[in-house]
């Protein structure tokens, strides 16, 4: 049986299945290839849990963890409204293919709704083609103003 669940950060269980599925998502071509910091592993949890923006649904199958999708809250100016951005989705790969992703983002939309949010953003490879078809399935599309200026494009300066 899955169950989905939005994360209580000072439920051991939860705090656990968190670090271990984001690992395992870091460690996937997908994540960077590369498993998360010790530091990281130590100090997610706490970190988390101290920002009211944070907001984590988790997926459970007979009690073990196969999901995890980490949002952030954001603000649209345009709208004068809040987001919610899915910064991690991530399935273990054992639970793969099983419409997990797709619970997850349905508790997702559920969450954003509750907070008041007027769309849900995420960034997506564009070499992860089973992700795109997912998030197009579930009703996501590029970002556009207009069809002369373009999608939108995610970029990052690291500091």
């Amino acid at each position: 049986m899955t169950q989905i669940v939005n994360a209580d950060f000072s439920n051991a269980h939860h705090a656990g299945a968190i670090v271990e599925l984001l690992n395992e998502y870091a460690m996937d071509e997908m994540g960077g290839g590369q498993q998360l910091s010790d530091f990281v592993k130590k100090n997610l949890i706490t970190a988390i849990s101290k920002r009211n923006d944070v907001h984590v649904v988790l997926a459970f199958v007979e009690d073990a963890p196969a999901g995890v999708a980490i949002c952030i809250e954001g603000f649209s100016t345009f709208a004068c409204q809040p987001l919610l951005n899915i910064h991690d989705l991530a399935v273990a790969e054992k639970f793969r293919g099983q419409g997990i992703s797709k619970l997850l983002i349905a508790q997702v939309e559920q969450v954003a709704i509750g907070l008041g949010c007027c769309k849900i953003t995420l960034e997506v490879l564009e070499g992860n083609h089973r992700a795109r078809k997912l998030y197009k399935s579930t009703g996501f599309a590029g970002y556009e103003l207009g069809s002369t200026t373009g999608t939108a494009m995610m970029l990052q300066k690291k500091l």
